[in-house]
Formats: structure tokens, sequence, C-alpha cells
């Protein structure tokens, strides 16, 4: 066994999106190899409802799945093929938008006003990217959570995990999907298969992974996107994106930590990309956007 070594270290960037919801971008719109098959992991968690309630009305996806995951608050849904729906915390909602859909996403806050939550989009291949859209909703309650004898939590939304599957499946790029919450003072070893492109995003608390294989390299990136030297802890907000092995090994602070850990196998096939749709030729995203000027796009 290797341990994965820390190719970058990134703090989410302030981003404005939708109607005008403030939140944190950790990484899309950017070299897409770095993270295939993802493309863009977005942190729109906010406790002032007037930084998110004009929400993300009605827009377009195509050749993308879209992965929102929520916490706090709640997220009413409503799309182009008649489905509608509240995500509440806890839920994830797993699209894949396939050859096309329309769809809008407004985020209500809980009593206290929070709304907490992440979306993750994965890209779909050539081969799947004119399939029929689909979704798999997922509350809270079915989504299992596996316990070890150190008290590390790991909720398995995709994939499987020390035996344990997840409750969404089906998904082209094989992603394993989890919410680790690791005790404080606690070092946990954690597998990830060497073929896979892995990343943990903090949300809580705080702690180190350890870089053992190979030496840190930390590209450089436009201002603000990166620490100049990774910080000896990684805190919330922050992505760690590994290189190379096959276990992320974690040591948490003094308040324990909780992050997203996320694989997934990669594509690597062209991209061609702009807004919320994701072809493989410029030729083909340019027919997307012709078919929706023309009304044809969900035809």
């Amino acid at each position: 066994m290797s341990v994965r070594s820390v190719a970058r270290v990134v703090e989410a960037k302030p981003t404005l999106e939708g109607a005008g919801v403030h939140l944190r971008r950790a990484f899309g719109f950017g070299d897409t190899t770095e993270y295939d098959p993802f493309l863009l992991l977005d942190d729109f968690r906010n406790d002032v409802p007037d930084a998110y309630r004009a929400g993300f009305p009605w827009h377009p996806h195509r050749g993308i799945e879209t992965i929102t995951y929520v916490l706090a608050g709640t997220v009413e849904h409503g799309d182009s093929l008649g489905n509608s729906g509240v995500i509440g915390p806890g839920d994830i909602q797993w699209m894949t938008a396939g050859r096309g859909i329309v769809h809008q996403e407004m985020p209500k806050g809980d009593a206290a006003g929070r709304m907490h939550g992440f979306q993750l989009w994965a890209n779909l291949p050539a081969a799947l990217k004119m399939t029929p859209p689909r979704y798999q909703g997922v509350t809270a309650s079915e989504i299992p959570i596996v316990t070890d004898d150190d008290g590390t939590e790991v909720r398995v939304v995709c994939g499987t995990f020390w035996g344990t599957k997840g409750p969404v499946d089906g998904v082209a790029a094989e992603p394993i999907y989890l919410d680790v919450s690791v005790p404080p003072r606690t070092r946990k070893v954690l597998p990830v298969e060497a073929a896979r492109q892995a990343f943990a995003y903090v949300f809580a608390g705080a702690g180190s992974f350890c870089d053992a294989s190979e030496p840190l390299a930390v590209p450089t990136e436009p201002a603000g996107w990166h620490t100049t030297e990774p910080p000896s802890e990684v805190a919330n907000r922050f992505l760690v994106r590994f290189g190379g092995g096959d276990e992320v090994v974690v040591d948490a602070g003094d308040e324990g930590i909780r992050f997203l850990l996320v694989s997934g196998k990669p594509l690597r096939e062209p991209v061609a990309w702009y807004g919320p749709i994701v072809m493989n030729t410029q030729e083909e995203l340019r027919r997307a956007f012709e078919q929706l000027q023309a009304g044809t796009f969900l035809g």
C-alpha cells in the first residue's frame, strides 16, 4: 500500500452564480484533466438568506451529471419533464442530464436562515452524452453510515466502501462519494483505488493529509486559488487534490475533521464546455446552443 501524495491544496473561491447566489467554488472551468471525470465543485453554504434566496432559475444542462448534497435548509426543484420535489437535510439528488433537460433549483433556509450544501458536476462519456435524462433522489435515511472502532463515521452515498454499498448506482464514471467524519486527534487510513482521481473537500474541523509517497507539488494558479505553501492543517473550505497511491491518510485536529472524499475513473476524453453544457467537440457544443435558440433542445 502507498499513501497518496498531496498534489495541490486549494481554497474555495467566492463566486456569484444563478440569479445572485453567493457561493464558494473549489474547482471548475479550468484544466479538466486535473479532476477528470469531475468538472466542478460548488459549496453553497450560507447563513444569510439574501445571499442565496434568488436561487438558480430555469437553465439547461446537457452531457453531465449534477450531484446536489444538502446539509441544512432545503432545495426545491422542478424540470422540463414535469418532475418536482424538495431536497432536505442529508438528502442527495443525482441528476443525469444526458441529452438535455431544463430545470430550476431554489434554495430555502432552515428556521435559523442556514442554507448549507454542495453541488458536484461529473462528466458523461461520449457514448452517454445523449442518453435520456434521469434522477436518483436519495433521502438521508437511505444513506448507510459505517462506523469504525475509533469512531470514524463514513456516509456512503455512491460506490462501495468498507464493504458497504451506497444507494446511488448506474453512474458512468463509477464514482465513490463519501462524507467522512474523523474524531479529534485520530489518524485514519482510507483506501482509494490507485486508478482513480481523488480529492477531499473539508467543511468542518481541520486536519493534516499525509504526503508520504511523492514530493509536494503545487503548480501555479491564479491568485486566491491556492496557498503558496500548503498549510500544515487543512480547514474549512479547503480542497486537497491527491496524486498517485492507493490510500489517503489524515490526522484529525483537536476538533476532529469532516470532509467529502470523492474519487472516480478518468474518462480521458476531449471536453468542449460552455456553462452547463459539456460536450466532446466544439461542433457538438455549437449545435446544442443552436437547438436552445431554435427551441429544439429537448426534442
